[in-house]
């Protein structure tokens, strides 16, 4: 069932059948999701990944990481909280990952106002995730394009950041998920005759799930979503599984949000929303549509290795930058550490 009949620009039409297929998948395979993720969301998001029909795994120390990133089903790297030890593990299982072959997903948390993180990205790029999940300015700020936002907040709206988008998924070949009022989806535009020249894969979702930002982990959880839906589409394009794990969160969202009274009861019932929805459900009600390539994108595309130069330099200037402070912070956690073992107090 992974056929879908094209449209006129070469991308996939059929999205209802493939929503119901994907989502029956997750179901019915279990996918087992590593997370690397941030200590604020960690509960919250392996509740999600269980509501979904995952199995979560938090494994995220050095000596681990990697080995079980060979055989997880799938991978999400999340920056939020990066302490020297996670950080070691995040490469550890990033270059294991890529050793199979396997998918993951890097969510730049705060990328573009912090040093350190953003340098741990810029290294985290090249490796070349399957899917970029971000806002707007964590986007725009991975790209090179802006200084980043409020911390972990947006400034920008995600139309703003598509232009970045489709220049980090020319760079990757994988994909660049925008979340925001209303989500945008790109792939890597089309190769013709050996250059990233056609058409950009896009999807645009239109769900309305305005409470994501009232709870904690609202955005972060939907990267280990997307990585359950490319578990289970590995003959689909990363741009579609996004888009569709995309339709498919904010949908839950919109219906819990219909039946919350505050973000308290709206987090509690977004998890019994994801486990409610059935393949049937989502197929009818999607919330995405295919966004035909326009002159922008075209200007995009043709400027992509340009943008991919640009970021090449701003992520040595940044890494250069972030060199002393990363340094200072590992000393100070070793210090810290051998204080600990010698029975010091503080």
């Amino acid at each position: 069932m992974n056929d879908v009949e094209p449209s006129s620009t070469g991308l996939p039409s059929d999205l209802p059948a493939h929503a119901a297929r994907l989502l029956h998948a997750v179901r019915q395979e279990q996918p087992l999701i590593q997370c690397l993720t941030n200590s604020v969301v960690t509960n919250y998001t392996a509740n999600v990944l269980l509501a979904v029909g995952a199995s979560p795994a938090m494994t995220d120390i050095g000596g681990e990481a990697g080995p079980f990133a060979r055989i997880a089903s799938g991978l999400l790297v999340n920056l939020g909280t990066p302490t020297p030890e996670q950080r070691l593990a995040m490469r550890e299982a990033v270059a294991a990952r890529r050793s199979v072959g396997g998918r993951w997903v890097l969510d730049p948390v705060a990328v573009g106002a912090l040093p350190v993180r953003t340098a741990l990205a810029a290294d985290l790029l090249d490796v070349g995730p399957t899917v970029i999940r971000g806002n707007a300015s964590e986007i725009r700020a991975l790209a090179g394009q802006a200084g980043g936002g409020r911390g972990v907040d947006s400034t920008d709206s995600a139309a703003d950041a598509v232009p970045a988008a489709i220049d980090l998924a020319a760079r990757t070949g994988g994909a660049v998920a925008v979340s925001g009022a209303v989500d945008e989806v790109v792939g890597a535009p089309a190769r013709v005759g050996g250059d990233t020249g056609g058409a950009v894969e896009r999807y645009r979702n239109h769900h309305d799930a305005a409470l994501l930002t009232k709870v904690t982990g609202g955005g972060c959880a939907l990267g280990a979503v997307i990585a359950a839906f490319l578990a289970v589409g590995p003959d689909d394009s990363p741009a579609i599984c996004a888009a569709l794990a995309t339709g498919y969160y904010t949908l839950a969202a919109r219906q819990a949000t219909e039946v919350s009274t505050g973000p308290g009861s709206f987090a509690v019932a977004l998890l019994d929303r994801l486990a409610a929805i059935s393949p049937d459900e989502f197929a009818a009600d999607t919330g995405l549509s295919v966004v035909p390539a326009t002159a922008t994108d075209d200007d995009a595309n043709a400027s992509a290795a340009t943008a991919a130069t640009a970021v090449d330099t701003a992520a040595t200037a940044v890494a250069a930058s972030a060199a002393t402070v990363e340094t200072a912070v590992d000393t100070a956690a070793t210090t810290e550490s051998a204080a600990v073992r010698t029975g010091a107090t503080r």
